[in-house]
């Protein structure tokens, strides 16, 4: 199995800051790729910050210059430096690893459990 832990959501106001962080641990041989992804009441999830061993990254147009994504793939963590924080930046934040369990095997995509982030004015 392959478990991703959030943590540093919390409440904060518009223009503050956060600092999102995940921990990947487990059955993994490789991982491809982290990131976070978000999903506000009644919308669908969609894609903040990601980052590839490859050395991609690719943010969402709503976070550009305001989040920052950083990775230790050595460590297995991704960090979320979320900076200016705006009232729609309300939403529960998702890590995402793309994970090889195993030499040969596929990757596959695994989620944490959320980390709600909520953004008052």
């Amino acid at each position: 199995q392959v478990q991703l832990v959030e943590s540093g959501g919390d409440l904060a106001q518009a223009g503050g800051s956060l600092r999102l962080s995940c921990a990947a641990s487990g059955d993994i041989f490789s991982i491809a790729a982290m990131g976070w992804y978000r999903q506000a009441p009644g919308k669908q999830r969609e894609l903040v910050a990601t980052d590839t061993t490859g050395g991609r990254t690719d943010y969402a147009d709503s976070v550009k210059g305001r989040f920052t994504i950083s990775t230790d793939m050595a460590h297995n963590t991704v960090h979320l430096q979320m900076n200016g924080l705006k009232l729609e930046d309300t939403s529960v934040y998702y890590c995402y690893a793309r994970v090889t369990r195993s030499p040969g095997d596929i990757s596959r995509p695994y989620w944490g459990q959320g980390t709600q982030v909520t953004v008052s004015s």
